[in-house]
């Protein structure tokens, strides 16, 4: 296949900041990047010059790119927020930065408490608390309420409830200017006052004064070859810019001016599908193993085309022997809805005599607002007809056999829905398709990474079996008492002879070689 001109369509992108998204030929997101400068920064992907002098990674990457979109947006710091964004939102292969969970500051106080003070934090709570932010750049701002807390007296002592003996453990007064509010030195209204006047420059009110009252007097200090001054002002001038820059919240899942439209693409859905309207509610399952003791499974939620975190699972298979991911699909599809019917269960006394169809019956108690767990408009399979077979056996036996459920196969995105022969194939730039496809990439993700928690989790456990003196009953009860091999070799000597059977030559023999190979 001709690799794609796209002179035409470089054409359309402003000299702006911005985010662009890179495609390949199945429209999946594949890399994610900023730039104070989308046109310059964009053409340089397929400049021939370029690409002979880029690493083999990058090389890879602008083969594999087939299409491409890009978001303008006001300034670079907000390119930086949406950059973080979006990579946590389809994890692109060729991104590492962001894969992770890690969000950009906030600023929290809390003005509940007797004597309020600034504190960083990276997640927002609902806990009554105000917060200011996300801050892009967390060294200036750092700087900045260093100076906010210098210039207006504020504590920032971490007792909630200061007293006079705090203060005498406390030479904040001194060394940083805070007003003394433990021993009322400053009033309760005066101290408010001053907070709220903080509040107001990290809002960005009074910027423009607050700006230019520190260039004259930092040209003050300069015209007095008080130079050390001078210099400490532009530095505090130039934090307070870096944190001051107007920008807008991109929250996960919201507020993201992108081509994906769950409405759209749900409605869209349901047609291919041929339900009986957009699946508002999708459940999808995936099975992950990396050997027979490593086999789990993870459903991910989306409600309304967006990712249900609060309603994730995660299950450790129970009745499978060997790596079969049929068997293990059929657990988990049975663990699951028939947790689902017991739970509503107590919803509907007549269900013993009623002879209402189980899946009416579930669908009227989630329309009467009495249904716990409201099951899904479309289960999803991660896997072809023999997954997809396995699970459609399982609903049938809990009497759910209307639910709809479809098979996801990878390879060629093929799916496989019961009763028909042939796949259903949706063209890769179809929204019903892509919406498919982050569901499914999502449990991919969730049952990856429980799995890698529960192998970490037995490499260091796997110690204790290779520790003399310890047998499996010591084993069992010592992770019950200090919940895992780094708490154990932290622990003295002492405090493990405690434990029934291990005397305390026992427990240094057992540190001993825990410390030595670990």
């Amino acid at each position: 296949m001709n690799a794609p001109d796209f002179r035409i369509k470089l054409r359309e992108v402003p000299h702006q900041p911005g985010v662009y998204l890179m495609k390949d030929r199945l429209g999946s997101i594949i890399y994610v990047g900023k730039a104070r400068d989308l046109k310059k920064r964009m053409s340089s992907y397929f400049m021939a010059s370029q690409k002979m002098r880029a690493s083999v990674k990058t090389r890879a990457l602008i083969d594999s790119i087939h299409d491409f979109e890009f978001h303008t947006v006001r300034n670079e710091e907000e390119s930086l927020l949406l950059e973080g964004k979006l990579i946590k939102d389809y994890r692109p292969r060729y991104n590492v930065a962001f894969r992770d969970d890690k969000r950009f500051l906030l600023v929290r106080i809390r003005l509940a408490d007797p004597w309020p003070r600034f504190t960083t934090t990276r997640m927002k709570k609902e806990d009554g608390a105000r917060y200011f932010g996300p801050f892009p750049h967390s060294g200036a701002l750092h700087h900045t309420l260093e100076w906010l807390n210098r210039g207006f007296g504020l504590r920032v002592c971490r007792p909630v409830h200061p007293g006079a003996a705090d203060y005498l453990h406390c030479n904040a007064d001194i060394i940083r200017n805070c007003a003394a509010p433990c021993i009322l030195r400053i009033t309760r209204e005066a101290y408010f006052e001053r907070l709220e006047e903080a509040c107001r420059i990290l809002e960005g009110k009074g910027k423009r004064e607050v700006l230019d009252g520190l260039r004259k007097e930092m040209q003050t200090a300069a015209e007095a070859l008080d130079f050390e001054k001078a210099a400490t002002l532009r530095d505090v001038l130039q934090n307070l810019e870096k944190t001051l820059t107007p920008t807008r919240q991109f929250s996960r899942g919201r507020g993201l001016p992108s081509t994906v439209k769950p409405t759209e693409d749900l409605a869209e859905l349901g047609e291919e599908l041929h339900l009986a309207g957009p699946p508002r509610v999708m459940e999808c399952f995936d099975i992950s193993n990396v050997s027979s003791n490593h086999i789990v499974a993870s459903m991910v939620r989306f409600t309304d085309g967006r990712p249900d975190n609060q309603n994730y699972r995660r299950y450790r298979i129970r009745t499978v022997e060997g790596q079969d991911d049929f068997a293990s699909m059929a657990e988990v599809i049975r663990r699951r809805y028939s947790r689902i019917l017991l739970e509503n269960a107590a919803a509907n006394p007549d269900a013993g005599i009623s002879q209402e169809d189980p899946l009416e019956v579930q669908r009227r108690l989630a329309r009467e607002g009495r249904a716990k767990i409201v099951l899904p408009d479309l289960v999803i399979v991660d896997g072809g007809k023999g997954q997809l077979g396995m699970a459609v056996r399982e609903l049938r036996a809990l009497g759910l056999h209307d639910l709809p459920i479809i098979g996801l196969a990878k390879q060629r995105e093929e799916i496989f829905v019961p009763g028909r022969r042939e796949p259903i194939l949706i063209p890769h730039d179809r929204g019903a398709l892509k919406i498919l496809q982050r569901i499914r990439d999502e449990a991919h993700r969730f049952a990856n990474d429980y799995n890698s928690l529960l192998y970490r989790r037995r490499m260091r456990e796997s110690l204790l079996d290779e520790c003399p003196g310890v047998s499996p009953n010591k084993k069992r009860l010592l992770l019950a008492k200090f919940g895992s091999v780094t708490r154990i070799k932290a622990a003295s000597a002492e405090a493990i002879a405690t434990m029934p059977g291990i005397s305390l030559k026992a427990a240094q023999t057992m540190l001993d070689f825990l410390k030595r190979d670990g």
